[in-house]
């Protein structure tokens, strides 16, 4: 029997910000699933956050058929869909002064089969909760990650870290085109997908985040949860959540 899908989603400005940068996009159809986190003077980072939600979805859907699992192929079209976004992004950042610098990051969830296929750019997340247990499926391409990475800082001080936000690789540099390095997921009755930006996971442990998503059967319930867990902590950025529950 097919797995089916539900979702809900939540996207606040939040306590520190004057507009919201973040986008969030669930297919109707439960193919495909977006959280974008803009960034970019005045209104560069709505338009850049837009662009990847809009940009991205038109090509997987031109590349893929969502109803079988193709293996590389997926992770190939995902590939394919984040560098042309990137590309547009750049282009119109460099033609239009109203844009310029603009960029946002990209987390995302496709569906082929059963068998789900991630890929992060940037800082925004995707989790996993499985058998109990929460789990990160992406890498942030921050540099404190870097330097968590590289045995220069502990966890604790990267929770702290002034270099925490600051980003070597998101769409609309050169490297945010550079491969999404997709993972196949496989997915079973009672997983549950979290896509995070870093405002939703600003103050909240995983720990935390695992305990929020077990508590709810509702996967609207359970995004509300979250953004309200991550303002409540003090988060400092726009907060977005958009969770998956697989049955």
């Amino acid at each position: 029997m097919a797995l089916e899908a539900r979702w809900g989603a939540v996207s606040i400005t939040g306590n520190f910000r004057e507009n919201n940068e973040d986008r969030c996009l669930a297919d109707a159809s439960g193919r495909f699933f977006i959280v974008a986190d803009g960034m970019g003077g005045q209104c560069a980072g709505e338009k850049a956050s837009a662009m990847a939600v809009e940009l991205v979805p038109q090509r997987l859907v031109q590349l893929l058929d969502f109803s079988t699992d193709q293996g590389p192929r997926v992770a190939h079209a995902i590939d394919d869909a984040v560098a042309h976004a990137n590309g547009e992004i750049m282009a119109l950042s460099e033609l239009d002064p109203e844009f310029h610098n603009m960029g946002t990051t990209l987390a995302l969830a496709v569906r082929a089969g059963d068998r789900f296929y991630v890929a992060g750019i940037g800082d925004s997340r995707v989790y996993v909760w499985q058998a109990g247990q929460l789990r990160k499926l992406t890498t942030d391409h921050s540099l404190t990650q870097a330097l968590l990475d590289a045995g220069t800082i502990s966890i604790e001080e990267a929770a702290r870290h002034r270099y925490r936000n600051v980003l070597y690789r998101y769409l609309g540099t050169k490297e945010g085109g550079s491969g999404a390095n997709a993972v196949a997921v496989d997915i079973h009755s009672g997983d549950r997908l979290l896509l995070c930006s870093d405002g939703a996971t600003d103050g909240l442990s995983e720990s935390a985040l695992a305990e929020i998503v077990s508590q709810h059967t509702d996967p609207q319930q359970a995004a509300q949860a979250v953004v309200d867990a991550a303002q409540q902590a003090g988060s400092r950025d726009n907060i977005t959540c958009l969770a998956v529950f697989v049955s």
